[in-house]
C-alpha cells in the first residue's frame, strides 16, 4: 500500500492553474523528496493532503483514506513542518510540546523530544526569544509528538547551520528506521540527496520526473565527468577518446590546476567504465598525471528538468513515472474548489 497516493490532481484558484493533472506515489516507509522552483505547486499538494485546500479534480489518498473525507484520522498519524510557519512568542518550548501532546492524545516527555533536537537548555525560555533556527528546531520537535506514521517536512533546514542540518538529517534517518513515511520538501539540493531515496520533480504543477538521484542523473544524459591531467594533448589521443564506447563529449580545459601550463586537462563526460577513457588516451602516447571524477549533481539534474531541459517522466528501478498508478480510482467529483480560510 503506497503512503501517498495522487491522481490526477488538478487544483485551480480562479483562472490560475496550481496543479494540472498530478500523479504520483509514495511508497511506506521511505524518504521522498519533493523538489520544484518556488510557485511550481509544491506547496499546494501538501495543502491537498492535510486538507487545508480542496482539489478541484482528481483522487488523493493518504494510508489509502481519501485525503478530504478521512483528514482528521490522517492528521492524527501525521507530523507536520509547514515552511514559515512560527511559534507563540508568549508560550516557552515546553508549552508548545505539551499542546500538541495533548490534542493529539499521546504521551511524549517534551523534555525527551527537546533532547532530540538539542533545545532541552530552553525548555522553559518563551519562544519569543528564540532564534530563527531554535524556532525551527522547537517546529520539528512538535512534528515528531506522537511517533508519527507520516512526516511532511517542508523546508526543514530553514534557518538551521551546518550542525543543525546534519542533526536534522540524522532525525529523519531515525524516524525512517522507526518506520515512519518522510515526505521531504526542500530547495537545498544537498539535504535531498542526503536523505531521500526517491525524488519527484515539480514543474508548473506538473510530475516531471520521479526516480532515485542516480536515475534522474542517468536521464538527463550527463553521466558523470571525468578529469584526465596529462603532458600535453594531440587530435590523436582526444579521437581515440571520442571514440570509446559511452562517451558522449571530450573537450580540453587548457591549463591543469593552479594554472600549471604543463598538465592540461581533458574533461570526458561518460557514462561507461572511466578505464577505457584512461586506456584510450594512454595508448595515444599521452601521460597520465592524476584524474578525478566528478560527478552530475542533483542541482544540474533539478535544473535540467525545470528550465525544460530534461527528459521527461522517467522510468528505473523503483520509479514511478506521472502517469503509472497500481490502481484507477474514481476521482472525487464532489470536491470543490474553495480557499483555505477558515480549514486550519
Amino acid at each position: 500500500m503506497a503512503a501517498i497516493s495522487v491522481a490526477g490532481l488538478t487544483k485551480r484558484y480562479g483562472q490560475t492553474v496550481a496543479l494540472d493533472d498530478l500523479s504520483f506515489r509514495v511508497h511506506e516507509n521511505e524518504v521522498f523528496g519533493f523538489l520544484g522552483p518556488n510557485g511550481a505547486g509544491k506547496s499546494t499538494t501538501i495543502n491537498v493532503l492535510l486538507d487545508f485546500a480542496r482539489p478541484t479534480a482528481g483522487d488523493v489518498r493518504v494510508f489509502d483514506h481519501d485525503a478530504q473525507r478521512r483528514s482528521r484520522e490522517i492528521r492524527r498519524r501525521t507530523g507536520v513542518l509547514p515552511e514559515g510557519a512560527s511559534t507563540y512568542d508568549r508560550l516557552t518550548g515546553r508549552q508548545h510540546l505539551e499542546f500538541v501532546i495533548g490534542s493529539k492524545g499521546a504521551d511524549d516527555d517534551p523534555e525527551r523530544l527537546l533532547e532530540r533536537v538539542d533545545l532541552v537548555d530552553a525548555i522553559d525560555k518563551k519562544a519569543g526569544g528564540y532564534s530563527k533556527g531554535m524556532s525551527q528546531r522547537l517546529l520539528l520537535a512538535m512534528a515528531l509528538v506522537g511517533d508519527p506514521d507520516l512526516l511532511i517536512l517542508d523546508e526543514p533546514s530553514t534557518g538551521l547551520d551546518p550542525n543543525g542540518a546534519r542533526e536534522m538529517r540524522d532525525i529523519v534517518r531515525e524516524e525512517n528506521a522507526r518506520g515512519a513515511t518522510v515526505f521531504f520538501s526542500s530547495h537545498i539540493m544537498e539535504q535531498v540527496e542526503a536523505v531521500c531515496d526517491r525524488v519527484g520533480i515539480l514543474r508548473d504543477g506538473e510530475m516531471v520526473a520521479v526516480d532515485t538521484v542516480s536515475g534522474l542523473r542517468d536521464s538527463v544524459g550527463q553521466g558523470s565527468t571525468l578529469h584526465v591531467w596529462v603532458d600535453h594533448v594531440d587530435e590523436t589521443a582526444l579521437e581515440r577518446v571520442r571514440s570509446t564506447p559511452d562517451v558522449t563529449a571530450v573537450t580540453t580545459e587548457g591549463e591543469g590546476r593552479g594554472g600549471e601550463s604543463a598538465e592540461p586537462t581533458i574533461a570526458v563526460q561518460t557514462g561507461g567504465a572511466k578505464t577505457d577513457v584512461i586506456h584510450a588516451i594512454e595508448s595515444a602516447g599521452l601521460e597520465v598525471r592524476d584524474f578525478e571524477t566528478e560527478e552530475t549533481s542533483l542541482e544540474d539534474v533539478f535544473h535540467a528538468y525545470t528550465t525544460g531541459s530534461g527528459s521527461g517522466a522517467v522510468a528505473g528501478e523503483g520509479t514511478r513515472t506521472g502517469t503509472e498508478t497500481d490502481t484507477d480510482p474514481e476521482p472525487d467529483t464532489g470536491a470543490t474548489e474553495e480557499t483555505e480560510a477558515g480549514r486550519r
